[in-house]
């Protein structure tokens, strides 16, 4: 019996290991892909694709989601229609990397049924002010202007909206 309990927890501490082990790969990657993001947002003006200016910085009552991303990338395609889903509840702007002129961006939301704001940003000027080397990359700005949440590669909907819920408070 009392080689069964050693053996159970020696296992458990295994597991354990290995736990912490995948989390701090997890966070060592993730602060390796954040590294060159921004912290405090630039102040940029672009046309959106509906032919509304838009201005950073902007003081607005709610949380913003501002989100780069690409027509051509198949984890934003993965994530198109959570942020489809969001631009119908919170103040959402995206900005679309190196995804064709305002014709061809136009007809590829058409086709995907998305309704969402967009800035097309073909040269990369915005992208590389808030240090966007790879998409999908997501921040969130408080009603101040704010970024109190980065986020980069695929996040799932709900948390997106809990952390848009969250920057009302922070």
């Amino acid at each position: 019996m009392k080689l069964i309990n050693k053996i159970k927890s020696k296992r458990w501490l295994y597991i354990s290991l290995q736990i912490l082990l995948l989390i701090a790969v997890y966070l060592s990657v993730r602060a390796y892909t954040q590294r060159d993001l921004v912290r405090d947002p630039p102040a940029f003006s672009a046309t959106l694709l509906s032919g509304q200016m838009f201005n950073l910085p902007f003081q607005q009552q709610e949380p913003l989601l501002l989100h780069f991303w690409a027509s051509w990338c198949p984890v934003c395609k993965l994530e198109q229609d959570s942020i489809q889903s969001i631009s119908q509840q919170y103040s959402v702007v995206t900005v679309a990397m190196q995804s064709g002129e305002q014709s061809e961006l136009k007809e590829y939301m058409r086709s995907e049924n998305l309704s969402f704001p967009v800035i097309t940003d073909n040269d990369g000027r915005i992208a590389t002010q808030y240090g966007v080397k790879a998409v999908p990359v997501s921040f969130i700005l408080n009603p101040d202007g704010k970024i109190v949440f980065t986020e980069s590669g695929f996040t799932s909907s709900w948390g997106l909206q809990v952390r848009l819920w969250l920057a009302n408070y922070l």
